[in-house]
């Protein structure tokens, strides 16, 4: 019975734990304990395989093209066709500029839609609808050509360029004897197809209307004139076209550069084969019957003539077509002013002092003092004696003093005569190891002051041996009697010369001219296609550096009172010439590259056009104030 009870008094009490601890948890919570302190980091567990790469982004727009290196004040205003060179500069009062594209490659096919027609040949254009005269300060460049149509076309920064005529063109039969073409001196054969126009010359007739004269350098040679209109949207036409006749002068040869006077008449510099003496053992063979048959140039001369015989002395002269234009053009050969390889002649404004460059290895440059203004058939010679800066001979810095040697004073009809004395001269009178002709021992014999010329078993030539001495040796032989007298006859491809005639009138006279700005020293510019050779060779005068050598670049000369000029210095000079690489890289393309025609604009900016072996040569605008 108590073990009962006492079973019954347990189960009682358990019964009353649970119960009071069931109903504890309806109570209030009690203090929440200290937090214990934290266990210890478990280790690092292993990491997972790396997951697939995303797939590839969209690739970004190009970026643009770094601006190219170039000489500040230096903008590509256009490029012509492969195979071409720049020539016929020519900017006119209107603000047209004008210029040609000479000897393109023939296989150029590609046309743009202004002209419709290939660029294959000689051709003479402008670039039409805008004002030079009036240009904004920057101008955007035009681009390097890259494709073939950029590549066989020509490209430019301002306006579009206009064909006026091609080689052969007849413009519908007005010209049957065809653009450039050049026939012997009677008209009855053709000698060549000229491919080759060269100088521009415009000469106004009126607003908006003129005569353009181009020269087409060849040997023979010859001269356009093409009249020519240009309507309110600054597209030309052309009203009439002839090519001007040479035959009472005895035909021309390879006419090259030239200018316009003050006074309004073109003048056409003749340039190759004039067989001018360069050493002191070298006399012409101008009638050497081997040297006629192997020199397809020097036989077309011959055959220019043909039946009569070819003299040399007849040609290498500067030309003026003499006023009035209207008329059928007259040529007139300024014997006086020397026979040389002529670029180009440029009268000052004083109408009597002119500069005359020779473009040939070991070239001389010339000064022409008339004597009476306007009039070129009588005056003074002289040539250019030069003195190097001493100690530098880098191109771009070095630069010469200038003084002239006086070789002669002539006229016209007094050389005439001297010239007409080796008339007749054949193949047949040819000698050799002699020369039909003035010989060099001839010139030394002038220079020296001798009072006959040497025999012919002294060296001289037969038409004046033993005569008594004259002064004809100063013009028949002008390089030679330079040389011999002093004048440096080191130049090497002296090219283009230009000035601006009115900074020019206002710089050494004072006259105010020049609209907005007042003009207190003005330049004569002088294009350098290379500077090697005479140029580079440490000998005589002028010992530069071979750095720039093929590049080329830019003089130019001060002019100071009576339009003298005693001072040249470079104003721009061609890249690095680089002889470890081939074609159009050797110069770069960005830079000048064997510079040709020079013109001076009315702002004094200068236009430089390129004769080089870029892919597509340049003309350039070039601003001296960007220096």
């Amino acid at each position: 019975m108590a073990t009962q009870l006492a079973k019954t008094f347990s189960l009682s009490a358990l019964t009353l734990s649970v119960i009071f601890a069931l109903s504890a948890c309806n109570g209030d919570d009690g203090e929440v304990g200290p937090v214990g302190p934290a266990g210890q980091i478990g280790a690092t567990g292993q990491e997972g395989a790396p997951g697939q790469n995303g797939a590839q982004g969209e690739q970004g727009a190009p970026g643009l093209d770094g601006a190219a290196t170039k000489t500040p004040g230096l903008t590509r205003i256009a490029t012509v066709p492969e195979g071409a060179e720049v020539t016929g500069i020519f900017l006119n009062d209107e603000g047209d500029l004008f210029f040609n594209v000479q000897h393109p490659s023939d296989a150029n096919s590609e046309v743009d839609s202004v002209n419709n027609k290939p660029i294959n040949t000689g051709t003479v254009g402008v670039l039409r609808g805008v004002d030079f005269n009036n240009l904004p300060n920057s101008i955007i460049d035009s681009p390097v050509p890259k494709t073939a149509n950029e590549r066989q076309t020509v490209m430019a920064a301002l306006g579009e360029y206009q064909v006026l005529g091609q080689t052969g063109d007849t413009f519908d039969g007005a010209l049957p004897q065809g653009l450039g073409l050049i026939y012997n001196l009677d008209g009855s054969s053709l000698i060549l197809e000229n491919d080759m126009p060269d100088f521009n010359g415009y000469v106004s007739t009126g607003a908006g209307q003129g005569y353009l004269f181009s020269n087409w350098e060849e040997l023979p040679g010859g001269m356009s004139r093409l009249a020519i209109e240009k309507d309110a949207f600054g597209s030309w036409s052309v009203t009439d076209s002839m090519m001007i006749s040479f035959s009472d002068v005895w035909g021309t040869a390879a006419n090259c550069f030239g200018s316009i006077s003050p006074w309004g008449t073109p003048l056409t510099s003749e340039e190759w084969v004039v067989d001018s003496n360069v050493s002191s053992t070298t006399d012409s063979d101008w009638n050497d019957p081997a040297e006629i048959a192997s020199n397809s140039r020097l036989g077309r001369m011959w055959d220019l003539v043909a039946p009569d015989t070819a003299n040399p002395y007849n040609y290498g002269y500067i030309v003026e077509i003499a006023l009035p234009l209207s008329d059928t053009p007259t040529p007139v050969k300024h014997y006086a002013m020397g026979r040389k390889e002529n670029e180009n002649s440029v009268v000052m404004p004083d109408r009597r002092t002119v500069y005359i460059s020779q473009d040939d290895t070991g070239g001389v440059f010339f000064k022409f003092v008339a004597d009476t203004a306007e009039d070129l058939s009588a005056g003074t010679l002289y040539g250019a004696k030069l003195t190097q800066d001493a100690g530098s001979t880098e191109p771009a810095t070095t630069g010469f003093d200038v003084t002239w040697v006086e070789l002669a004073r002539g006229d016209n009809t007094t050389i005439r005569g001297w010239i007409d004395q080796y008339n007749g001269i054949s193949s047949a009178d040819y000698v050799e190891g002699k020369t039909s002709y003035l010989s060099v021992a001839d010139v030394q014999a002038w220079v020296d002051g001798d009072a006959t010329y040497p025999t012919e078993e002294n060296g001289g030539g037969p038409v004046t041996a033993g005569q008594p001495m004259d002064d004809r040796v100063a013009f028949l032989e002008s390089r030679a009697a330079a040389r011999l007298k002093g004048a440096t006859a080191e130049w090497r491809k002296l090219e283009g010369i230009s000035i601006n005639h009115d900074r020019a009138l206002e710089a050494v006279t004072g006259t105010d001219v020049i609209a907005d700005e007042i003009v207190t020293e003005a330049y004569l510019y002088i294009g350098i296609a290379d500077l090697d050779n005479t140029m580079t060779d440490d000998e005589g005068d002028i010992r530069l550096s071979a750095r720039v050598k093929d590049c080329g670049g830019v003089y130019r000369a001060k002019l100071e009172a009576n339009y003298d000029i005693a001072r040249i210095e470079p104003v721009l000079m061609g890249g690095t010439y680089r002889s470890s690489l081939t074609g159009a890289e050797r110069c770069d393309v960005n830079q000048l590259s064997q510079p040709d025609n020079v013109i001076v604009m009315k702002d004094g900016r200068i236009l430089i056009g390129e004769d080089g072996f870029q892919e597509n040569n340049t003309l350039w605008m070039y601003d001296p104030k960007a220096q």
